[in-house]
């Protein structure tokens, strides 16, 4: 190989390299706009978050995920007296729960929620019924 083919293959060789180095910039870049981004949107979802568990009162705190239970024992009420009527105010009494305003509001909430599902219905300004 003469002096003149090296330099050629050493010309390709920078050529390519020159390429490669190209594109994993352009890519470095779009990753580096990518990930400014996606910070920027958990700072924004963090934030959210913070403000919406601010809002919530004291003792209200939502059941975790998966936990249903609460759920079940008013459904469990509603069976053990069916066609009975209810009011928010008794079924935390009767489930053996604290009988304090929040819960009692936490109770509504609960509610409306088995309502809104369809396991439930509100025969009248605040009676809750088993739907039938």
């Amino acid at each position: 190989m003469n002096i003149s083919e090296l330099l050629a293959d050493l010309q390709d060789q920078v050529d390519k390299n020159a390429a490669s180095a190209g594109e994993l910039r352009d890519q470095s870049d779009h990753l580096t706009a990518t990930l400014a981004d996606t910070e920027a949107r958990l700072a924004d979802l963090t934030t959210t978050r913070k403000i919406i568990a601010e809002c919530i009162p004291p003792g209200t705190e939502p059941d975790p995920p998966g936990t249903n239970t609460a759920y079940q024992a008013i459904m469990y009420a509603f069976n053990q007296h069916p066609g009975r009527e209810f009011r928010a105010r008794e079924l935390p009494e009767l489930l053996g729960m604290p009988t304090d305003e929040a819960t009692v509001n936490v109770t509504r909430s609960r509610l409306g929620r088995l309502v809104r599902q369809g396991f439930l219905t509100q025969s009248g300004r605040g009676r809750y019924q088993k739907r039938t």
